[in-house]
């Protein structure tokens, strides 16, 4: 479904065609797509990258486009030496002093742009980020543009639309507890994918399958 196809789809099944109500179709698809970003961890929107820590510099900034942490890693000779996650304040009580280095053992985020590093690193190290990142919105592309979800997720990003524009129109219960329901429908189809089948595989641990009825 391009860009164009899914705004004319939430128009004809609002009945809403109002200038005020298409100029507000990018905010209202966003928010369905803000949604469907924070109930699944859709394991296509897992990134690497590589970065630096610095001789005597303790904090690392997060890419741009970063929302959360799977895992982070030093490089030395090709070999992965992965950091243990905790929080700020244990890194603080462990490493009270930002001036004793060593090689880097712990990592927290320390606010949503920097993590901190414990202890202060002793040398320039590679580093590697496996995060979970944000998406480019459809909105943010051409009438003819698509994305992953408008591919291959299109029923949930459809009635997280329709969810998100009868709210906006401050439509009837009855009718918004139907998108509602197709909605979460779609989300819980969505997440037996994305974290039961896309986590697993048939020669361990079989085939998938559901109960009969």
């Amino acid at each position: 479904m391009t860009y164009s196809e899914l705004k004319t789809a939430i128009q004809d099944y609002l009945q809403n065609s109002e200038t005020t109500f298409v100029n507000d179709l990018p905010t209202i698809i966003k928010q369905a797509e803000e949604r469907i970003l924070k109930l699944v961890r859709l394991p296509v929107f897992r990134k690497n990258v590589q970065g630096n820590l610095t001789d005597g510099n303790q904090y690392l900034t997060t890419p741009t486009d970063f929302m959360d942490t799977f895992s982070l890693a030093t490089i030395s000779s090709n070999t992965y030496n992965y950091l243990i996650r905790t929080d700020v304040s244990f890194i603080r009580e462990a490493y009270p002093t930002t001036t004793t280095k060593g090689e880097p053992k712990h990592y927290a985020l320390f606010d949503n742009n920097t993590y901190i590093i414990g202890p202060t690193p002793n040398a320039d190290f590679n580093v590697e980020l496996h995060y979970f990142y944000r998406p480019t919105s459809i909105t943010a592309g051409s009438d003819s543009g698509t994305t992953w979800l408008s591919t291959n997720a299109i029923n949930v990003l459809l009635y997280g639309s329709l969810l998100e524009g009868y709210t906006y129109m401050k439509g009837d219960a009855d009718l918004m507890n139907l998108y509602k329901t197709r909605y979460d429908e779609a989300l819980a189809r969505l997440k037996i994918l994305a974290e039961g089948r896309n986590t697993t595989d048939s020669y361990r641990e079989g085939t998938y399958k559901i109960q009969q009825t």
